[in-house]
């Protein structure tokens, strides 16, 4: 009998124990597997749970892997991943879903990682290739990993012919190593420092995505991102920065006519902000990497070309993403409440930053509380910030009364946020608001989502 605990028991661990009910652990059959699911408790009280007694443990990914891979890497950066196991030479094999997903998928894997655009990137790059696909080589495109669908849900859909698009946090990369896989890294900015320890800590998971990577291996990196180009660096992947016009050793040389036509792609984009022009060049980089060793100007010409221009123009942005909802009295309604971080409210700003905006911003601490503060302060498109949730009264201290209001529910937010904004606007530019909050959900909703959603609703309801 094998014994299996699960740590966590939220999408992912729910996954782990339906996918072990009906497959085999290796080769121990799933009626001689033995599953114990542990929830509702400290990283503190993990060595008291007993899971020595257990086989193999499954971590979801907000749970710290057993030891410290930087400190263990170190020392021992010659071994592959389950030479790290046999070192430790104590049972339980600590896993993750992510993990065994690495390990036995059947076809080629995209992973995307970064503090912000994650998931609009990954969207990008899965509509990109499905449509090659239905042109060309057949096959699918799966999308899976923290855009919600759990890996192990569509490990047995999958053939050598399909494509696997994975948005991968940090918490997921922490412990992988592994390196057959096509690496995209965004934008790296402080994120989770309530649950890693510092930003090093934070970097170090992040850079799994390039670590491991041989000469064969691509990475597509964000260049004008310090922290995701000292991570290239430091890669021996074979290298595709963006923005690709900028002069840069691992930007991709075009001819005099492929700027041309990528200008014309990336113009046809219409989900709004320089942000999502970047997304894109890095989803086409990484489908230049899939299916022409890395040459993008391959992709520019032809009915490939026509396929690539035809997508874009009718992509459309995730939920809660700068999502627009509405015109009222000359003002623009946007939900981007996936927001959580600072890197996604600078972006959003920017978004918006020749209009007068009114900005709903505020929730749980996520560590980088100073940062988010100075960002949404200094904004010089700022109308008013309308402060909600844990970090309402942080943000507002030391602030000028006339640069902010506290509200006491997303209702009045909204309302407060409204009348503001519709004494800013004119016939001439309309005012924005923007509900981009830029920390957790979790002081006064379930989820991000489920604040998107109640936020939508109030906005769709004004009369």
């Amino acid at each position: 009998m094998l014994k299996l605990a699960i740590l966590g028991y939220g999408v992912e661990g729910k996954s782990v124990e339906n996918y072990f009910k009906t497959h085999p652990y290796e080769n121990v059959p799933p009626e001689d597997i033995e599953i114990k699911i542990f929830d509702h408790f400290t990283d503190e009280e993990i060595d008291s749970l007993g899971l020595e007694n257990y086989d193999v443990i499954f971590r979801s990914p907000s749970v710290p892997p057993h030891y410290n891979f930087k400190e263990f890497d170190s020392q021992n950066s010659h071994l592959n991943n389950e030479d790290h196991y046999k070192l430790s030479g104590k049972k339980p094999y600590w896993t993750s879903a992510t993990k065994y997903f690495f390990e036995h998928c059947p076809c080629e894997i995209i992973a995307v990682t970064g503090t912000k655009g994650k998931g609009t990137t990954t969207t990008i790059i899965a509509t990109l290739l499905d449509n090659i696909k239905k042109s060309y080589s057949g096959g699918k495109t799966f999308t899976v990993g923290n855009i919600g669908v759990p890996p192990l849900d569509v490990l047995d859909k999958l053939t050598p012919m399909d494509d696997v698009v994975f948005e991968i946090s940090s918490f997921q990369l922490w412990d992988l190593h592994h390196n057959s896989f096509i690496g995209v890294l965004l934008r790296i900015e402080p994120d989770h420092l309530n649950i890693h320890k510092d930003f090093d800590e934070y970097t170090y998971a992040k850079s799994n995505v390039a670590r491991y990577k041989g000469k064969d291996d691509f990475l597509v990196y964000y260049s004008k991102n310090v922290t995701s180009s000292s991570i290239a660096k430091n890669s021996l992947a074979h290298k595709l920065s963006y923005p690709i016009n900028i002069k840069s050793a691992d930007s991709p040389k075009l001819s005099k006519t492929a700027p041309l036509k990528l200008r014309e792609l990336l113009n046809s984009l219409s989900l709004p902000g320089e942000h999502n022009k970047e997304n894109t060049e890095a989803a086409l980089l990484a489908v230049a990497a899939r299916i022409h060793h890395g040459d993008i100007e391959g992709l520019l010409t032809g009915e490939l070309y026509q396929i690539l221009l035809d997508t874009v123009k009718g992509l459309k942005g995730l939920p809660h993403r700068c999502q627009f909802l509405r015109e009222l009295n000359h003002v623009k309604y946007y939900d981007d409440n996936y927001s959580s971080a600072l890197p996604a409210t600078d972006v959003a700003l920017k978004a918006f930053e020749s209009f007068p905006t009114v900005l709903i911003a505020g929730g749980k601490s996520k560590g980088t509380d100073e940062q988010v503060k100075k960002r949404i302060f200094s904004a010089p498109n700022l109308t008013k910030a309308i402060l909600i949730g844990e970090t309402a009264s942080y943000l507002a201290e030391g602030e000028s009364r006339d640069k902010y209001t506290i509200a006491k529910s997303l209702k009045e937010a909204v309302d407060l946020a409204r009348t503001v904004a519709e004494n800013s606007a004119s016939t001439k530019s309309p005012a924005i608001v923007l509900m981009s909050p830029g920390f957790a959900s979790f002081d006064m909703f379930d989820n991000f989502k489920d604040r998107g959603e109640k936020f939508q609703k109030i906005v769709k309801g004004l009369k």
